[in-house]
């Protein structure tokens, strides 16, 4: 089963040295040395300059700066995302959930402020609940043509080549389902 957004940051945080060679305190000295601001500048460097993966880099690059991102309760951010007006489509994301438990013990699930982003060694989907009446599920699926409703991306989101309007639980149908599979194992 799919790890929760805060024990996949706990596990990274306690393989770090193994995976990477230094602990945590050792990296955020790195990255106070290297006097960057921006979050993207810092994972950036992490990659580029040191070989580190974007997951370990932007781990250490929310904890340098502090960002409410690395210690907000992921759980706080989806409730945020299904509240008020939004909050008949929580169904529909609880049931793209459990699809996404069954795909493979390395999946990411990684709560943002209007989006649920779905990794692996990159994103493969992302979750949004775009209206009050729909979520927007977004897929990678280079070289998939669109057909039906696997529409293009558009303007819609530039992270993802494909998306699917979901408006109900029933629409996580097996198309769906086959759809973000095919993401996940393009990841």
């Amino acid at each position: 089963m799919a790890k929760s957004p805060a024990e996949m940051a706990a596990a990274m945080k306690a393989n770090l040295k193994e995976k990477t060679g230094k602990t945590l305190a050792q990296w955020l000295a790195v990255a106070k040395k290297s006097k960057l601001a921006k979050h993207g500048e810092i994972v950036k460097h992490l990659e580029t300059e040191h070989g580190m993966t974007h997951g370990f880099a932007n781990l250490v690059a929310h904890e340098h700066l502090g960002s409410a991102a690395a210690h907000t309760d992921d759980d706080d951010l989806v409730a945020a995302q299904y509240a008020g007006a939004k909050a008949d489509l929580k169904p529909v994301f609880d049931a793209l959930m459990a699809v996404v438990a069954k795909l493979g013990r390395d999946v990411e699930v990684a709560p943002k402020k209007a989006y649920v982003s779905l990794r692996r060694s990159k994103q493969f989907a992302l979750i949004q609940p775009s209206t009050k009446t729909r979520v927007d599920l977004g897929l990678n699926l280079k070289g998939v043509e669109p057909q039906g409703r696997l529409e293009a991306s558009g303007s819609w989101n530039s992270m993802c080549t494909h998306r699917v309007r979901l408006e109900s639980a029933k629409d996580v149908d097996a198309a769906v389902k086959m759809w973000l599979k095919q993401a996940y194992a393009g990841a």
